[in-house]
């Protein structure tokens, strides 16, 4: 298998170490602060056990998964031989800006250069490079290692072999790949993400509905069927004879709607209080980490509850 350099090893960054390594690949950890990247490490040991509880590292013990990630202090050392490089430095233009130009000048000739950036657009920060052409984003819902989704997004200038070469790797590494055909700010996920949380602050902030009100609407409403099939597939099935039938028959409801929804709430506006004390009172701050672990031992059963749908249902 192929050797993968990570640099930065924060939240993203040791997830994508997850994901690549029990995938087969060796991993090469890199991080400005050296104890970053041992912390980065030892987590990493910390979780393998509840993947491997859930069937979640193909077959493979932890410790041979731990065993193909290493660390050093060294970025040379980390670029060396890696035929591809994921960046995860903090979102800031001027910081992508210099690493990308580091990991420029050292990387093997042929290696893809990708950012996890979520909001970045790859033009941005790789305009700059003598070998811009294999520069791109690859950026993951958090934690990747749980969540196959990985949007694939080329600066004008990336070359389609580097768009295809990192296709192949995510889907190698049992992640599913959008490859958008050029660049947008928010990419997919975050603009179908960000429409959806306008109309829930929009909801909260005019009166209409509590937080709980709303999370109850996704979670255990419309997420049970995205959570296997998208928004095009579910209005397919929503309308006896498909998509089209559904248009015919529902568009003018949401034509409707839309005229409603063109005004923007501000989120760190008065409804923030509304929001963060409900929040608060649902779960207090001293809980979040506690919670965020049970977030994701409730994502590896529900990708081992996936994988075991598709093998007897059907993908």
């Amino acid at each position: 298998m192929a050797k993968i350099a990570v640099v930065g090893s924060g939240f993203i960054g040791r997830a994508w170490a997850i994901s690549f390594a029990r995938a087969g690949n060796e991993v090469a950890m890199w991080d400005q602060a050296p104890a970053a990247t041992e912390g980065a490490r030892d987590y990493i040991a910390g979780v393998l056990g509840d993947l491997e509880a859930n069937d979640l590292l193909r077959g493979q013990a932890p410790d041979a998964v731990l065993a193909r990630i290493s660390v050093t202090p060294d970025l040379g050392e980390a670029l060396r031989g890696a035929s591809h490089i994921q960046e995860n430095t903090p979102e800031k233009r001027d910081v992508k800006r210099e690493v990308f130009s580091l990991i420029d000048g050292l990387a093997e000739a042929d290696a893809v250069i990708a950012s996890s950036s979520s909001a970045l657009l790859p033009s941005t920060f790789t305009d700059h490079l003598a070998g811009r052409h294999r520069c791109l984003v690859v950026h993951p819902l958090n934690p990747p290692y749980l969540i196959p989704a990985a949007e694939v997004v080329p600066a004008p200038w990336t070359s389609p072999e580097t768009v295809e070469r990192t296709r192949v790797l995510l889907v190698d590494a049992g992640h599913a790949p959008l490859v958008m055909k050029r660049e947008l700010d928010g990419f997919i996920m975050n603009r179908l993400q960000g429409a959806l949380l306008e109309e829930a602050f929009r909801l909260v902030a005019d009166g209409y509905a509590s937080i709980e009100d709303v999370d109850i609407g996704i979670r255990d409403g419309l997420a049970l069927r995205w959570s296997f099939m998208g928004p095009f597939e579910t209005i397919d099935l929503n309308a006896p004879q498909g998509v089209r039938d559904y248009v015919e028959r529902y568009q003018g409801i949401y034509e409707n709607l839309f005229s409603q929804m063109q005004r923007r709430v501000d989120w760190a506006g008065p409804v923030l209080e509304t929001v963060e004390a409900d929040r608060r009172a649902k779960l207090p701050k001293e809980k979040l980490v506690e919670r965020q672990v049970w977030r994701d031992r409730r994502l590896m059963a529900l990708a081992a509850h996936k994988r075991k749908s598709e093998e007897d249902i059907g993908k």
